[in-house]
């Protein structure tokens, strides 16, 4: 028995020798095996060492759009299409006279349909490629280079939807905007004045303002506090600037209701402006025409977050509750000094509350939401009540009293409500993957520089385009086409038959 254990313990130390060069780290408290493994395993590593360094690094993977993201952004686009067509241009319509609702509707389906193609050819590389602090260049003139397979970012790092995808998005803004302005000299300016005016206006006034605050390379081209201060130096002069825009307050309810402005004073009063009655034809489309906008805006502020998670969750609960407050707001104010609530003061109340929490809404908390809604119901209802009949301007549809003056109060609100302290979610640190430390002197500073850059640009763009269609067209209809309608004199045909 015990040669027969001598044996079995003989041959098992035999197998662990023979076996070392497979398990070398297993057996390496057995001193012998080590010392004879060693030899082997570094004439092993030497003839590997070579074939190593010849092997490249795997590269990383190309990034992939996000499906759920392209889904949202595919609707949104589409919600902000449905703001003009017919949202907007039912609400306008039945604001006028009925001899001139046709006018209207035609107005603003042309002007999208025009912007549409501007947008393609020139209009989505001046705003979002590089080239100055002011405006882009022509690198993507004609789409060029943007395909089904492009990317754009969002954003969060590493994530991105297709380009094409943002093309469209950002197009139905570029319509919109445009389309604005005509409520403010409706029923009296020709309609080929209008197409011409616009595509000046477009070209100097939306694009580098655009520009200007919503151009960055992206958060993925953020790593380090150089490489920021790289993106800082690329991107537009606003943003450059810190200042904070959501979804559009400065670019296009400011910008859109200055141009109404100046188009109101130059083309001049309409004929009986404050002597005959020029009461709506039909608040009913106009409440259809405000419900399709309400719906359509969250698409408008939702959309811009790019994403579908939480961000896009917050823009759109701030939409419908700004939104709602803003038309309690007008309304109780309404009932208060004039004796009675008005659907017309209801559905300019919404606006407003729309317009307001646009540059706000991705930035402030629900109750930030709220208060920016129930304040600027009043101070807008006192520009369109009392401070346009004081100066004796005919904006006809109030675009400057609501979109120029609640976008400049949106704009400022959103530096006081993006505080975390008041409930705001802070401005990201794209450095430390964190949120900034707020600072509410530079934020503001930041905010009056976007108000006073897009006042000053549309206010100036504006005046010239105006003069130089003068010139070439002459702005206005004759006093008989105007008496008639615009339906009839401009392109004979009339919206209603009795």
């Amino acid at each position: 028995m015990k040669k027969l254990l001598s044996m079995f313990a003989l041959v098992t130390m035999l197998g662990f020798g023979f076996t070392g060069n497979t398990y070398a780290e297993d057996a390496a408290p057995v001193a012998e095996a080590a010392t004879a493994v060693a030899p082997a395993a570094e004439a092993a590593a030497a003839a590997v060492a070579p074939a190593a360094t010849e092997v490249a690094p795997a590269a990383a993977p190309a990034p992939v759009p996000n499906k759920g993201d392209t889904a949202w952004m595919l609707i949104a686009t589409v919600l902000v299409a449905l703001m003009v067509i017919p949202g907007l241009a039912l609400f306008y319509g039945g604001l006028v006279r009925q001899k001139n609702m046709l006018s209207v509707l035609m107005q603003v389906f042309m002007i999208f349909s025009l912007m549409a193609v501007l947008w393609a050819i020139y209009g989505y590389s001046v705003a979002f490629t590089g080239g100055s602090p002011y405006f882009g260049g022509l690198s993507k003139a004609f789409l060029a280079g943007v395909t089904p397979d492009s990317l754009g970012a969002t954003f969060s790092k590493g994530t991105y939807i297709p380009e094409l995808v943002f093309v469209a998005f950002q197009l139905t803004f570029a319509a919109i905007t445009p389309s604005l302005i005509v409520g403010a000299f409706a029923e009296r300016m020709k309609f080929s004045a209008i197409l011409v005016f616009m595509v000046l206006w477009f070209t100097f006034s939306y694009l580098p303002l655009a520009h200007m605050v919503w151009y960055w390379d992206g958060p993925d081209a953020i790593t380090t506090a150089a490489s920021l201060d790289t993106v800082v130096a690329n991107a537009g002069w606003l943003w450059a600037k810190g200042a904070l825009d959501f979804a559009g307050g400065t670019v296009v309810h400011i910008n859109a209701g200055v141009a109404g402005l100046v188009g109101a004073i130059m083309v001049g009063k309409r004929i009986g402006y404050g002597k005959e009655a020029m009461t709506p034809h039909s608040l009913t489309l106009t409440m259809v025409g405000a419900a399709l906008l309400w719906i359509g805006w969250f698409g408008f502020n939702a959309g811009s977050n790019l994403e579908a998670n939480g961000y896009a969750a917050l823009a759109l609960v701030n939409t419908f509750i700004a939104t709602g407050a803003a038309t309690l707001s007008w309304t109780f104010s309404e009932w208060l000094l004039r004796g009675k609530p008005s659907m017309l003061g209801a559905v300019s109340g919404a606006v407003a509350g729309l317009v307001a929490i646009t540059p706000a809404c991705g930035f402030v908390g629900p109750m930030g939401a709220i208060v920016i809604g129930l304040l600027v119901s009043p101070i807008c209802y006192f520009m369109v009540a009392k401070v346009k009949y004081a100066l004796g301007y005919d904006d006809a549809l109030d675009v400057f009293g609501i979109h120029a003056i609640g976008g400049v109060f949106g704009a400022l609100a959103t530096g006081v409500f993006v505080n975390p302290a008041l409930g705001g979610v802070g401005v990201v640190d794209y450095v430390a993957n964190g949120v900034a430390a707020y600072d509410f002197g530079a934020q503001m500073t930041a905010q009056v520089y976007a108000v006073v850059t897009a006042i000053v640009l549309s206010a100036v763009v504006s005046f010239i385009a105006f003069k130089i269609v003068d010139v070439l067209i002459g702005l206005r209809v004759s006093e008989e086409a105007e008496r008639e309608g615009l339906d009839t004199s401009e392109h004979g045909e009339r919206a209603y038959h009795s």
